[in-house]
């Protein structure tokens, strides 16, 4: 996974193509980006977020936020009270508590590589105008 501008993009490799593609994840509207390296791909995600923040500006829209840091979890009584138990123990609120705990559970397992401009002149990006504009138009 890369992150830029606290946005997501997730890579994969097309052999019958002979490129990387990829797509912005977490967000409702479409945004992808493609590259024949790693370097390429990297300069595509940022080029695609960029656009996609400058074409949400132009239309007066605001863009789609990926993850506002809430969510509802629906679980049985009994797991909520020793879950609000632990966290007492701990001298946490069950929020705090909780957070910890689903952090060290993911901890390892995504790692989010940071994608800053570097010193290279600006590759080719592309992105999905058309589906961009089919997804916003639809909602």
């Amino acid at each position: 996974m890369m992150e830029h501008k606290g946005y997501l993009g997730k890579v994969e490799f097309d052999a019958e193509a002979g490129i990387l593609h990829g797509e912005v994840v977490g967000i409702r509207d479409v945004v992808t980006f493609q590259g024949e390296s790693v370097e390429e791909v990297e300069e595509a995600f940022r080029q695609s977020i960029d656009d996609y923040l400058a074409f949400c500006k132009e239309r007066g829209e605001e863009p789609d936020k990926p993850c506002s840091g809430r969510f509802v979890v629906r679980i049985d009584s009994e797991l909520h009270r020793k879950l609000n138990l632990a966290a007492t123990a701990a001298g946490e609120s069950l929020n705090s508590w909780v957070s910890q705990r689903l952090a060290e559970a993911v901890a390892d397992r995504f790692p989010i590589r940071k994608v800053s401009r570097s010193s290279r002149p600006p590759k080719k990006a592309a992105m999905a105008r058309s589906n961009q504009s089919k997804a916003r138009s639809s909602r």
